[in-house]
């Protein structure tokens, strides 16, 4: 028996699985910090926050066997007690990193409830030594960062004093390893990347990324020019995100985005409405409104409260399935939607949910599962009434009543996801017996 480890190792792990597949199984559980797909081997190495989470994964999952699409993956605490992102092939204990102390170093950021740019990155590690250069990127492991001083002996002082610590208070971790680069290539000065030894670099054109072998820089979580000026502190719900998420934000989601409006694409035409899509969308925040494109009816803009939760929506809805079809989901190039006839306004909605315990909601965000919740029932409802209600729209598995501070609720698992997202958005917001009923979806995996 391998002795228990922050490292999961899981097997049989399909091309058909996702990282977010993966990451739907064990998030109920706690963060996820680092996730590695070893494709070749139809495996997964995924690393918990903390050791107490990954017992409690495989406590569960003994007793239950885990599922992703239709197949059965198996789940054991790997061999390794770390992984590290410098080398995905290295065996990832401290101890080999630690024998090959560099003038690089390669920082991941853990708990990122604040925007870190290059400017606070050089402010954190300057007292250390001259640093010449910082680039930054967007990995599955979150946000990370090399920075190279000019002595080894800098570096070395850094690590020794900064491993662990946080940037803000509560939050913003650092976790400090040696890279195995000899020297980074920086092409550009801007919020991402410097050189400053060069300072007479230029500023990348927009939309282009600056440090393809570095990472993902330029990818749809890279923190823009733009973005990276809007901190948290700054937002009207900066409280509510901060409680809801103080364990760290979900793998790719920066908070720095300032983009409120999205453009769904691949809808189902015959089937899709703009109140619908409220209903689907309300679930990561509030809309402001909803316009259906005439002139493509597959086609839909949909603004959000804010750029966080719009953020929130992309994480967890692209590639969701709803109506027979596969919702692509994307930032639109208009800053908001204009006001007009065709348009349907939501943002003095009493339907909106982040209103009120915007910090439940938050902390109940994640993609479309194949169990419901519903609150807001009558008193007297009972199963039947739930099934005859709901069962239209997919293969009802099983229900559940029950009571919260003297109020009605239920689970409803339905056979799959899509099923689950049709009765979601057909249904939330619809009256049992004069009561207007509310769903959510639920990350309980059995009732």
């Amino acid at each position: 028996m391998t002795e228990p480890s922050k490292v999961i190792h899981i097997r049989n792990v399909g091309h058909e699985i996702s990282e977010n597949d993966l990451l739907q199984l064990v998030q109920p559980f706690g963060v996820v910090t680092k996730l590695v797909m070893l494709r070749a081997k139809n495996q997964a190495l995924l690393q918990m926050h903390d050791l107490t989470s990954a017992v409690n994964v495989l406590q569960y999952y003994t007793s239950v066997q885990p599922s992703v699409r239709g197949r059965n993956v198996y789940i054991q605490f790997s061999s390794h007690q770390e992984l590290t992102t410098a080398d995905q092939n290295s065996q990832g204990r401290k101890g080999d990193q630690d024998s090959q102390p560099n003038r690089i170093l390669l920082v991941t950021i853990h708990h990122m409830l604040y925007p870190i740019t290059v400017e606070v990155l050089h402010q954190v590690f300057s007292p250390y030594g001259f640093v010449e250069k910082i680039v930054t990127f967007q990995k599955s492991a979150g946000f990370q960062a090399l920075i190279q001083y000019q002595s080894r002996q800098s570096a070395l002082q850094a690590r020794s004093s900064l491993q662990g610590r946080n940037i803000y208070d509560g939050c913003c971790q650092l976790d400090i390893q040696f890279s195995n680069l000899n020297e980074l290539q920086v092409n550009y000065n801007n919020e991402r990347s410097r050189d400053f030894t060069n300072p007479s670099l230029p500023t990348e054109q927009r939309g282009k990324s600056s440090q393809h072998s570095y990472g993902d820089a330029g990818s749809l979580y890279a923190l823009q020019a733009s973005g990276a000026r809007v901190a948290f502190a700054q937002m009207g719900n900066a409280a509510a995100i901060a409680a809801a998420f103080s364990s760290g934000l979900p793998p790719g989601v920066t908070g720095t985005n300032d983009r409120c409006t999205l453009l769904a694409t691949n809808l189902n035409p015959d089937k899709i409405d703009e109140d619908k899509l409220f209903n689907l969308f309300s679930i990561y925040g509030n809309i402001v409104r909803i316009k259906l494109l005439r002139n493509k009816p597959d086609h839909a803009l949909v603004q959000m409260g804010d750029g966080f939760q719009a953020e929130l929506a992309v994480h967890f809805l692209k590639g969701a399935l709803l109506f027979g079809k596969r919702l692509e989901l994307n930032f639109s190039k208009y800053p908001n939607i204009t006001p007009a006839a065709d348009t349907h306004e939501y943002a003095g909605s009493s339907l909106n949910r982040f209103n009120n315990n915007a910090v439940k909601n938050y902390k109940y965000c994640c993609s479309p599962t194949k169990m419901i919740h519903l609150s807001s029932l009558p008193q007297d409802v009972m199963e039947e009434d739930i099934v005859t209600h709901l069962e239209e729209h997919g293969t009802i598995v099983n229900v559940k009543l029950f009571e919260v501070n003297g109020k009605k609720q239920a689970l409803v698992l339905f056979e799959d996801e899509e099923q689950a997202t049709e009765a979601l958005v057909c249904k939330h917001a619809n009256t049992i017996d004069r009561s207007v009923i509310r769903i959510s979806f639920s990350q309980l995996q059995s009732i």
